[in-house]
């Protein structure tokens, strides 16, 4: 379905009139309506959109509750969380929990029901259902902050089925734990190898890809510190390192035969012969390295904080980083703590605004019928080509509104499959029957704040002159506030 005329002006006169709103990070006036919602000022509603994929109502009155260090606390210590109904929910898809052989398997068919496109699809809706679902917020932000960082592009060769092996024992296993072991974890990927070519990395053609992505984007960032020939040697330690391709496929394993035994020297380390513990011996140097501390601390500000990272926050965060050898959860707590009082507004990617716009309606969904949203939007998971990952900063992802507008009025009126919204029900405990106070109750839900009675009662008038009835008129500017500017923003 594409939007009809009349109901593109309907939103784009409820879009002109939210404009100035954009974003709606204000604190309350003590004019404006009483809504059922927790009220929130602006710094504590941003706080909570950086922490959550979109504030449901609960979180907000927890939030609200205990404040903002004791709800930092309570994400931190995710595995505290019962998030019991969230992972029942992924149980129909069994792709799951196989291992590498049994998905090959699955791959060749020698599983009823099961067929090549259902292992990717099964990650991906199994992902966007947690985002929405899940009460551990923060965990899932990281599982996504970790996989923009270790990008894999899910459409080469056999990672179609590896990502889902990769996604369980590297990137959800360690979110939240010593970036020593993720790096390490991703280093012995089937999927990362074959992502990055290692498994084409052989004594007589030493392939550089993974070496060169490994300091670059990984660990040391671009300006870490190495050089060229650090590159070269580093791809002759990981000589060897493969994915089996007979018994138990898609495992990782080094092949002796393929490696490299001349004497290397990366970063100032000399790398005597001693087969798959080279690059392992680089490995452990790299985690601790200075840069690495300095380069992981910036990319975790800027997703939490600010485009332009205050430069006070990153620092306290890189040394915080060495001291305690890259425990995440420490870092994330000088980043969260510290540096939320200083965030910035950010642009939602496309990911962000859907699940968000799901989460603040309410809305069930079985994570399918979304996935072309995204793909129209611009950030499929796990579509990314290059190893650098989707964008993390604003600009790139402003140009592109319409999918946006199409995604927010069909959900709305129910009209994406397997997806339907709650919203009836969210506002039947505040309703009065009166459009103004349902108005009211919308853009607290979803901008944390009435509107001014003023821009309020234009923005009704807007949809009504369109010839819209109160209930269309609810729906219109329901769909209209998800697609407006000021829900854009985060």
């Amino acid at each position: 379905m594409t939007l009809s005329r009349r109901e593109f002006l309907k939103l784009v006169a409820t879009s002109v009139v939210l404009a100035s709103c954009a974003p709606i990070y204000r604190r309350l006036a003590g004019d404006l309506p009483a809504v059922p919602w927790t009220p929130l000022d602006a710094h504590d509603f941003l706080a909570l959109n950086r922490l959550t994929f979109g504030p449901r109502v609960e979180e907000r009155v927890r939030f609200s509750e205990i404040g903002l260090q004791a709800y930092i606390e309570e994400q931190l210590a995710f595995d505290s969380i019962n998030d019991f109904d969230s992972e029942l929910q992924l149980q129909p898809f069994k792709s799951l929990r196989m291992d590498a052989n049994e998905l090959e398997g699955i791959s060749n068919g020698l599983f009823e029901d099961y067929d090549r496109e259902t292992i990717p699809n099964e990650l991906r809706q199994a992902t966007l259902m947690r985002q929405v679902y899940s009460k551990r917020q923060l965990y899932e932000l990281m599982v996504e902050f970790w996989s923009d960082h270790f990008n894999i592009f899910i459409e080469k060769g056999n990672i179609f089925y590896l990502k889902t092996v990769d996604d369980r024992e590297v990137i959800r296993k360690n979110a939240m734990g010593s970036f020593r072991d993720l790096v390490w974890a991703s280093a012995h990927s089937p999927a990362m190898m074959i992502y990055l070519d290692n498994q084409a990395n052989e004594k007589s053609a030493p392939n550089e890809n993974y070496a060169r992505e490994l300091m670059e984007l990984h660990t040391l960032g671009v300006d870490g510190g190495y050089t060229q020939q650090d590159v070269m040697e580093l791809a002759r330690c990981l000589t060897g390192w493969n994915v089996k391709e007979h018994f138990w496929l898609g495992d990782f394993v080094f092949k002796e035969d393929l490696h490299d035994t001349g004497v290397k020297n990366v970063l100032g380390l000399t790398i005597q012969n001693a087969g798959v513990m080279e690059a392992e011996q680089v490995i452990e140097h790299l985690v601790t390295h200075p840069s690495a501390a300095r380069f992981i601390a910036t990319k975790l500000t800027r997703r939490f904080i600010a485009d332009e990272p205050p430069q006070e926050i990153v620092e306290r965060a890189a040394q915080t980083f060495l001291k305690t050898n890259g425990d995440i959860k420490s870092v994330l707590q000088v980043i969260l703590l510290d540096g939320l009082p200083l965030a910035q507004p950010k642009y939602k990617r496309p990911v962000n605004f859907v699940a968000s716009a799901l989460r603040l309606t309410n809305t069930e969904t079985d994570g399918a019928g979304v996935q072309d949203y995204l793909l129209r939007m611009g950030q499929t998971y796990f579509g990314w080509p290059t190893p650098d990952g989707y964008p993390d900063v604003s600009a790139p992802w402003q140009n592109n509104l319409m999918p946006r507008w199409q995604f927010s009025f069909e959900l709305i009126r129910n009209e994406i499959g397997g997806t339907k919204n709650n919203l009836t029900s969210l506002l039947d405990v505040s309703s009065t029957d009166s459009l103004q106070d349902d108005v009211d109750s919308l853009t607290s839900l979803f901008l944390g704040a009435p509107l001014e009675r003023l821009t309020r009662d234009k923005l009704i008038d807007s949809v009504r002159s369109a010839g819209a009835t109160d209930e269309e008129t609810l729906q219109v500017v329901a769909a209209g506030i998800l697609a407006s500017p000021a829900f854009q923003w985060r």
